[in-house]
């Protein structure tokens, strides 16, 4: 198996590298799958540990000058790598200002991806830093738990209000309780409730857009969530762990165009940050205590 890919724009180096700043805060290991169109950063937490998951997709022409990838074998050319983020993120950290990376798959104590960057200097000169980030090369027979998760029937979809205010909101009430219940409607009402002994505090957001999946939409998407049975005034609810909503909202260091909260009622908050080169999904289980 072989894989390398160069960036060589400073914009994509330093996107690729937000990117990578926002999978570290969220996870010590994670595991990167490798295809010929695409790169994906997936983390999937235990059920024990509140079964959050993470679904992070980026289109590699976006980023890469040259990209080349001998996968698995012709029918499963791809590459499943299970490895620390925060070491590759030191390596990118290290890059900010270089003419270009190159990050390939070596073999040499063991599995590495390997990062060299060329730097300038104050003579003109080049001078080549090269970093070695162990991996583990998954086997085929576990790919199969690195699927893309598959979308229930979302009861509503809701586009967010601006990522700064709602992490504003959820650290207040981070302070209160260890618990929100997230509800929306079809008519563009969003509401964020804690319950404690002594107080419930509720927030509202209103005049926000109900989107409709289309199919074919960025391929994540193809059910509409604007179904004609539904009360659009009926509040759908969701009760989720605060402290795992505040980490997700509070390590963002990606420029979003879109972004949107799918509920399936008492099951499921599904939320999504869309860009034109990425995507990223969140999925939070329900709690019931």
């Amino acid at each position: 198996m072989r894989f390398r890919g160069k960036l060589v724009d400073t914009a994509c180096i330093q996107h690729f590298s937000k990117v990578l700043g926002t999978i570290a805060k969220l996870c010590k290991t994670c595991v990167l799958r490798i295809t010929q169109d695409k790169l994906y950063f997936i983390l999937l937490e235990k059920a024990i540990c509140g079964g959050t998951h993470t679904w992070c997709e980026l289109t590699q022409s976006h980023f890469f000058d040259e990209y080349m990838l001998d996968g698995l074998s012709k029918e499963d050319n791809e590459i499943f790598l299970e490895f620390a983020p925060e070491n590759l993120l030191r390596a990118m950290k290290t890059a900010q200002v270089a003419k270009w990376i190159k990050i390939k798959l070596t073999k040499k104590h063991a599995p590495c991806l390997t990062v060299e960057v060329d730097l300038p200097t104050a003579t003109g000169l080049s001078r080549n830093v090269v970093h070695d980030i162990t991996v583990t090369v998954l086997p085929k027979r576990l790919w199969s738990d690195y699927e893309e998760p598959e979308m229930p029937e979302f009861d509503v979809s809701i586009t967010l209000p601006a990522l700064k205010l709602l992490r504003n909101v959820v650290d207040k009430m981070k302070s209160m309780s260890s618990y929100v219940v997230i509800s929306a409607n079809h008519e563009g009402e969003m509401k964020l409730l804690i319950e404690t002994e002594i107080a419930s505090v509720c927030t509202y957001f209103k005049e926000l857009a109900n989107p409709t999946w289309k199919s074919g939409f960025d391929n994540h998407f193809s059910r509409s969530t604007n179904r004609g049975d539904v009360d659009r005034g009926e509040f759908f609810e969701v009760k989720v762990d605060l402290k795992k909503l505040a980490l997700f909202l509070n390590v963002q260091q990606l420029s979003a165009t879109r972004a949107i909260c799918n509920l399936d009622a008492n099951h499921l908050m599904h939320v999504t940050l869309l860009h034109d080169d990425f995507s990223l999904q969140y999925f939070m289980p329900a709690v019931s205590s």
